[in-house]
């Protein structure tokens, strides 16, 4: 077990206060409608490549089928809304709540495994299986038709502010609402990290029979952080519902949106902090610069990502930035 090392440069605090520092001002820069929306598709897969990682990166879960929790909570909240009648405010934290209560119902049968191997493929089956229902189910989901005339969040009035609107054309209230999710699913791994709780996650990573002959109670820990990581992408899967308001099992609960949340959790540095959110950043970002080579984007993608997965095998966040360097130098003269 190692305690988490505020010297690397992804895993420092006040890294991540500067860069929420930097997201605060981007709307006061620019309102470009399309800049903001990449910004909040980064944040809003930054914050779900967190909250994989923290199951994966710190308790040592290799889970395959965390896209299922965020389709959940994206389908649970929208028709709680629609046929209910519940404001997306409420019904975002019930999809959680219920996200959670999954993840405890499938954790049980993973707290049995031990082989990594069979926990991705159990897990990934299960996603299958809620995709598949989805599609099926098509009174409620419409299938692949789409479920179309979801509500968006509701506006309101702040002091000082004004209305604060949320519709297609205002990306601003959309770019603050998903910015402090991060910052709440960040800022809570980063408190995790540092109290019991987190100390015996990683424990139970590095060897989970030294964990238990500690005392360590696995299950409980397991289950507890498979309970956590599954409610937080249910909140995010119900933030993109109301935010893109149309949904197909195919786009919600789709394996592609298990593939990015490895590739940016690997590229960016898995079991640090701030290594999801640098990869999600690059890749949105990265993917819409490609979009002049058309066709070909996706295959310079495809070779930029082996390319970085073979030099930096344990990501960015296994780089020293220059600054760092410099500081450390100068420390030591």
């Amino acid at each position: 077990m190692t305690a988490p090392d505020n010297r690397k440069p992804l895993n420092n605090p006040y890294i991540l206060i500067g860069i929420t520092v930097l997201l605060c001002i981007v709307p006061l820069v620019t309102q470009e409608a399309y800049f903001l929306h990449i910004c909040i598709l980064a944040l809003l897969f930054g914050a779900l490549a967190s909250s994989w990682n923290l199951i994966n990166g710190y308790a040592g879960i290799f889970t395959f089928g965390h896209q299922a929790f965020f389709g959940l909570g994206a389908y649970g909240s929208a028709l709680m809304s629609m046929k209910l009648g519940l404001s997306p405010w409420l019904t975002m934290w019930i999809a959680g709540v219920l996200s959670a209560a999954l993840g405890c119902f499938i954790s049980m049968p993973v707290l049995r495994i031990r082989s990594i191997p069979h926990i991705a493929i159990m897990t990934l089956a299960f996603a299958e299986i809620v995709r598949i229902v989805c599609s099926n189910l098509t009174d409620f989901t419409r299938g692949e038709l789409g479920l179309w005339g979801i509500p968006p969040f509701t506006s309101f009035s702040l002091p000082l502010i004004g209305q604060v609107t949320f519709d297609a054309a205002h990306k601003v209230a959309y770019f603050y609402v998903i910015m402090l999710l991060w910052l709440l699913i960040v800022g809570l791994t980063y408190w995790i990290l540092r109290n019991r709780f987190g100390f015996g996650l990683r424990a139970i990573r590095d060897s989970q029979i030294a964990a238990e002959s500690l005392g360590l109670n696995l299950t409980r820990y397991k289950t507890l952080v498979f309970a956590l990581s599954s409610m937080l992408a249910g909140v995010l899967g119900a933030f993109y519902a109301h935010y893109v308001l149309i949904l197909t099992p195919s786009s919600a609960l789709g394996i592609d949106i298990m593939i990015q949340i490895v590739a940016m959790t690997l590229i960016g540095g898995i079991g640090r902090l701030l290594g999801p959110t640098i990869g999600a950043f690059i890749l949105t970002f990265g993917l819409e610069g490609l979009r002049g080579f058309g066709e070909y984007r996706m295959l310079i993608y495809g070779v930029l990502l082996v390319a970085i997965v073979l030099f930096l095998p344990k990501g960015l966040a296994s780089m020293r930035l220059a600054f760092f360097t410099r500081r450390k130098g100068a420390q030591s003269s």
